[in-house]
């Protein structure tokens, strides 16, 4: 379980200094974090240590992580930021 000041560290760490990553970290931090189950919470925490680049093409669906685990979060944040 992650502690308010741990998401709050992670909202920080979710500033990533490219915008197109900034408003789809900041906000799912903010607004989704807490909701997530334990182990996509982790997830996103491992994430977080990835490289800009490698989150952008991600992101940006021109590829895809091929650790399931940072799969699952991936296509976890872009379904909240495109409904079906």
């Amino acid at each position: 379980m992650y502690s308010e000041e741990d998401i709050r560290r992670l909202a920080w760490q979710s500033r990533r200094g490219m915008l197109e990553l900034d408003v789809l970290f900041v906000p799912f931090v903010e607004e989704a974090f807490r909701d997530l189950e334990p182990d996509d919470q982790d997830r996103f925490v491992k994430l977080l240590e990835c490289e800009d680049q490698d989150l952008f093409i991600w992101f940006m669906q021109r590829d895809t992580p091929k650790d399931p685990d940072l799969a699952r979060i991936v296509d976890i944040i872009l379904k909240r930021v495109q409904p079906a």
